[in-house]
């Protein structure tokens, strides 16, 4: 099954990297984009398209990570503070047998 899942992601991303090739093929006009302060070189309206997917892509990737080890930390955290709740109950239980 594993086999049959690593074969199928191969076939989709060369899918993927062959509509992006002809998507770039089929858009050659060149275009400057023009920010408020500063205008880029022209290049070619795919090359703009695809680099803005890359780097949201990245920006996806980077807050996912963030968030990730926010969770991570959180995690510890609170096991930590698990720890301390159960080794008081743990105490609070022996003086209670040894009282009794």
């Amino acid at each position: 099954m594993a086999g049959l899942q690593k074969v199928l992601i191969i076939l989709l991303v060369l899918l993927l990297v062959l509509v992006a090739l002809v998507f770039s093929l089929n858009n050659q006009m060149a275009v400057a984009l023009n920010f408020l302060v500063f205008e880029t070189q022209p290049h070619g309206v795919a090359v703009w398209i695809i680099l803005s997917f890359v780097v949201g892509a990245l920006i996806g990737v980077l807050i996912t990570m963030l968030a990730t080890f926010r969770t991570s930390v959180s995690r510890r955290n609170l096991q930590k503070r698990l720890t301390r709740a159960e080794q008081a109950l743990e105490k609070s239980r022996a003086e209670n047998d040894r009282t009794l």
